[in-house]
Protein backbone atom coordinates (compact mmCIF):
# COMPACT_ATOMS: atom_id res chain seq x y z
CA UNK A 1 0.00 0.00 0.00
CA UNK A 2 1.25 3.58 -0.84
CA UNK A 3 1.65 5.95 1.99
CA UNK A 4 -0.05 8.93 1.15
CA UNK A 5 1.54 11.27 4.09
CA UNK A 6 5.23 10.93 5.02
CA UNK A 7 6.45 10.12 8.24
CA UNK A 8 7.22 13.49 10.39
CA UNK A 9 11.16 14.14 10.41
CA UNK A 10 13.02 12.97 13.26
CA UNK A 11 13.79 16.63 14.62
CA UNK A 12 10.87 19.25 14.84
CA UNK A 13 12.19 22.34 14.06
CA UNK A 14 12.03 23.40 17.76
CA UNK A 15 14.79 20.57 18.93
CA UNK A 16 17.84 23.08 17.94
CA UNK A 17 16.54 25.96 19.75
CA UNK A 18 17.85 27.19 23.00
CA UNK A 19 15.60 27.77 25.69
CA UNK A 20 17.24 31.52 25.09
CA UNK A 21 15.94 31.80 21.25
CA UNK A 22 12.93 29.90 21.88
CA UNK A 23 11.36 32.40 24.86
CA UNK A 24 12.78 35.32 22.56
CA UNK A 25 10.21 33.90 20.15
CA UNK A 26 7.16 33.62 21.96
CA UNK A 27 8.03 37.33 23.43
CA UNK A 28 7.66 38.11 19.66
CA UNK A 29 5.12 36.22 19.17
CA UNK A 30 2.87 37.78 22.24
CA UNK A 31 4.33 41.66 20.75
CA UNK A 32 2.65 40.92 17.81
CA UNK A 33 -0.76 39.20 19.48
CA UNK A 34 -0.62 42.51 21.22
CA UNK A 35 -0.49 44.76 18.30
CA UNK A 36 -3.31 42.90 16.91
CA UNK A 37 -5.19 43.32 19.56
CA UNK A 38 -4.83 47.02 20.46
CA UNK A 39 -5.75 47.25 16.45
CA UNK A 40 -9.11 45.72 16.67
CA UNK A 41 -10.45 47.97 20.21
CA UNK A 42 -9.59 50.83 17.70
CA UNK A 43 -11.69 49.15 14.97
CA UNK A 44 -14.44 48.06 17.43
CA UNK A 45 -15.30 51.40 19.09
CA UNK A 46 -18.22 50.34 21.08
CA UNK A 47 -17.82 48.52 24.48
CA UNK A 48 -19.60 45.36 23.63
CA UNK A 49 -16.96 44.44 21.22
CA UNK A 50 -13.59 45.49 23.63
CA UNK A 51 -14.16 44.14 26.28
CA UNK A 52 -12.86 40.54 25.33
CA UNK A 53 -10.29 42.07 23.10
CA UNK A 54 -9.40 44.03 25.98
CA UNK A 55 -9.59 40.71 28.49
CA UNK A 56 -6.91 39.00 25.79
CA UNK A 57 -4.85 42.12 25.83
CA UNK A 58 -4.49 42.08 29.39
CA UNK A 59 -3.71 38.98 29.34
CA UNK A 60 -1.10 38.73 26.66
CA UNK A 61 0.38 41.56 28.34
CA UNK A 62 1.31 39.32 31.59
CA UNK A 63 2.57 36.66 29.66
CA UNK A 64 4.60 38.40 27.82
CA UNK A 65 5.64 39.61 31.02
CA UNK A 66 6.01 36.20 32.67
CA UNK A 67 8.30 35.59 29.13
CA UNK A 68 10.64 38.47 29.97
CA UNK A 69 11.28 37.45 33.72
CA UNK A 70 12.44 34.14 32.62
CA UNK A 71 14.26 35.18 30.01
CA UNK A 72 16.45 37.56 32.16
CA UNK A 73 16.78 34.60 34.16
CA UNK A 74 17.90 32.36 31.37
CA UNK A 75 20.64 35.36 30.56
CA UNK A 76 21.95 35.81 33.63
CA UNK A 77 23.11 32.31 33.92
CA UNK A 78 24.95 32.69 31.09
Amino acid sequence: MLKIVPDPPLHDKYTTHTLEDLLVQISEYLVCALTVSQQTVLLHAKPPGQVLTLAAMHEIDSARTLVEVALSRVQSRH
